[in-house]
């Protein structure tokens, strides 16, 4: 090669020319660019020589701006229009004359440009070029409109990211959801895998992150990792702070679809016939509901009716949500895919749309309400002497919260006799199933609310007014089950197998209260769902079947689904077998409600520990979890909680101590108490 020759070379990709200086050994080249700087290039790293003269690295500014009055890319469509219809190869030279009708060596090298950076009209091939087809090229234009209609997308999305980023409020577009939906999966896939421990690279290597993710964590300059991704969604005020990543993981509608609603909505226009025209007329009744304060969902009442030869009926008025819907219906259905209604600290999720359930499936205070009621004598003892199930009619009078019912029994309200003596019977009842070898469990129960972002813990104490609810709905459970067993009706029977105890002398040796609750809760098995009879033997009962919360508990609308076409005479509308696949169905679902219910409540347990990190606290050792280890199972006794910790000294268990929370982080599920002496306690 010449020296003197005038060559283009790639430096990272960028074109470059340069003057051929002197030979490299036997086939290099020494070149040196416009900047003075020396290159030893090998002949296949020359990608154009430009031919006609020789030329100094001081000539080359010069020939660029010869060069770039050529470069103007829209003038190759007009040459490929000419080309196209023969498919004629062109070289360089060939186009400069087609181009310019010029081939001196600028326009050679202009042409070169042109068509070695055209990705549209013409393809390489060796050293000459060939025409694309019409069909290649109109797909080429195409690709490059959606690649540029992306571009303009992306720095459309970048700008609204901007404004929520700086707290504005941000109109998002179709394309922007579909990102932040992806980012949404992939936050709440590796939700769990976070929490047991595995580190964020970890994490990418075994769950890399979908294209659409990487791309837009790549865009916004963020690691593509599901913590990142999590915190972006949070900025950006998509997700809250403590969005719920175990109920988004689950399978558990939130909303009800639409179709649903509607249908809600003309039931409540245009009320179904009432199948049970033969309903017993009880508003002549006085009909307690007893709830929480918050409750909206009412769906049980009571009323004690004397009887002429002096003995009490009590009755238990269910609501009756079957006679808004059918078996197989669109709201069944759906109550069936939902298995329950769903409560968490932030709010309840209900299984029904809640225009029937906190209305007309409700028994509202004052109105005439349909129900499935429950009379029932009892004998001396407190067992179910005789009862009765009918299909009625009844208006409750009262409704009072847990907190009235107890100062009504503690002052000993004259006015309502009833409340006393549901009372009295409950307590009757109660003692008889102790007779029949019911265990009582009584461990604090916290419930936790979450509003505007304040959350409060109270204990759900076991009062005299929780106590006589309890045992009416366990009441009208036995009476269901054994109308059930007496006629051969396959229910959802729910029973528990007879727990192995410790001896007693070993009981007696654990402290008494809590360590001893606690000891008798390990051993008790859980309970089991059968289509026929079985003993219960937590309750004390030989037969029994949830059937008081049929707004809340699909099972319970099973239930009475089957009772109230047998008493009616109709067909049953579940068989066995049918009813014990609907039940299976129904079991699955509701052990993930249960499990999601129990992991936000312990998510937020920790976050009220996280904001109180100088709160001092009573605990109680329960129980050893790794005694070796010194890990031991505590209970905070003002909030009802029971939560790991690790000991530094021996502690016995039934001893309390005072401790307060080192770390607490409800994302990783971590918390560690550290004990407080009493000096420091008492100084702090």
């Amino acid at each position: 090669m010449e020296k003197g020759t005038l060559v283009e070379f790639r430096v990272q990709g960028d074109r470059r020319l340069g003057v051929v200086d002197r030979p490299d050994g036997k086939t290099r080249w020494f070149v040196v660019d416009e900047r003075g700087q020396s290159h030893s290039l090998a002949p296949r790293q020359l990608t154009y020589t430009v031919n006609g003269q020789t030329y100094k690295p001081a000539d080359i500014p010069s020939f660029l701006s010869q060069v770039q009055t050529y470069l103007d890319p829209s003038s190759l469509e007009v040459a490929w229009e000419i080309l196209v219809e023969d498919g004629e190869t062109v070289t360089p030279s060939q186009m400069a004359n087609l181009l310019f009708s010029e081939s001196e060596p600028q326009h050679c090298y202009a042409a070169h440009c042109l068509l070695s950076d055209d990705k549209m009209y013409f393809k390489q091939k060796g050293d000459v070029y060939e025409p694309r087809s019409a069909a290649q090229v109109a797909e080429r234009k195409h690709q490059i409109e959606v690649e540029a209609q992306k571009a303009k997308g992306q720095q459309e999305f970048l700008a609204r990211v901007e404004q929520a980023l700086q707290g504005e409020s941000v109109e998002w577009q179709k394309p922007d959801r579909q990102r932040l939906e992806a980012l949404e999966k992939y936050a709440t896939f590796v939700a769990d895998i976070v929490r047991m421990g595995i580190n964020a690279e970890a994490l990418v290597r075994n769950y890399p992150p979908p294209a659409p993710v990487l791309e837009t964590m790549n865009m916004l300059g963020r690691s593509a990792t599901p913590q990142a991704a999590l915190q972006l969604l949070i900025d950006l005020g998509w997700w809250s702070p403590h969005e719920n990543l175990f109920l988004r993981r689950s399978s558990i509608p939130v909303q009800f679809p639409s179709k649903v609603l509607e249908v809600a909505q003309q039931h409540l226009d245009f009320p179904p016939a009432d199948l049970d025209t033969n309903r017993l007329d009880l508003t002549h009744l006085k009909v307690y509901t007893i709830d929480d304060e918050s409750t909206t969902e009412i769906d049980d009442g009571l009323s004690c009716e004397n009887l002429a030869d002096g003995r009490q009926r009590l009755w238990v008025h269910i609501a009756d949500p079957t006679r808004w819907l059918m078996p197989e219906d669109e709201l069944d259905l759906e109550a069936r895919k939902r298995g329950s209604t769903v409560y968490l600290p932030t709010g309840m999720i209900p299984m029904f749309p809640e225009v029937l359930a906190t209305g007309p499936m409700s028994l509202v205070q004052g109105k005439i309400c349909c129900a499935l009621s429950f009379g029932v004598v009892l004998d001396e003892s407190g067992a179910v002497e005789d009862y009765t199930i009918h299909p009625t009619l009844i208006k409750p009078t009262y409704r009072l919260t847990y907190e009235d019912v107890d100062e009504m029994l503690e002052l000993g309200v004259q006015a309502e006799p009833e409340i006393e003596a549901i009372a009295n019977l409950a307590q009757k009842r109660k003692t008889w199933r102790y007779n029949q070898g019911a265990i009582s469990i009584n461990m604090p129960e916290a419930m936790i609310k979450v509003k505007d972002d304040d959350i409060s813990i109270d204990i759900l104490d076991d009062s005299p007014s929780r106590q006589l609810v309890a045992e009416m709905m366990i009441l009208a459970g036995e009476v269901a089950a054994r109308y059930g067993q007496t006629h051969n009706i396959p229910l959802p029977f729910r029973g528990q197998p007879q727990p192995e105890l410790p001896p007693e002398e070993e009981l007696l040796q654990l402290p008494a209260g809590f360590v001893r609750f606690c000891a008798l809760r390990r051993c008790m098995p859980k309970s089991e769902m059968s289509i026929t009879p079985v003993r219960h033997a937590g309750l004390g009962l030989d037969t029994y079947t949830q059937a008081t919360s049929p707004i809340r508990r699909y099972s319970d609308l099973l239930t009475h689904f089957q009772l109230k076409a047998h008493l009616r005479g109709e067909d049953l509308p579940f068989s066995a077998e049918q009813l014990k696949e609907v039940m299976m169905t129904v079991s699955t679902t509701t052990q993930e409600l249960t499990m999601v219910e129990r992991q936000t409540n312990r998510y937020y347990a920790l976050e009220y520990l996280r904001r109180n990190p100088q709160e001092i606290w009573q605990v109680t050792i329960l129980m050893w979890l790794r005694e070796d280890s010194n890990l031991a199972l505590i209970l905070l006794e003002d909030l009802g909680l029971q939560l790991p910790m690790v000991f530094r000294r021996s502690v016995s268990l039934g001893e309390q101590v005072l401790v307060k929370v080192s770390i607490a982080d409800p994302q990783k599920d971590i918390i560690q108490f550290q004990e407080i002496i009493y000096q420091e306690a008492v100084s702090g």
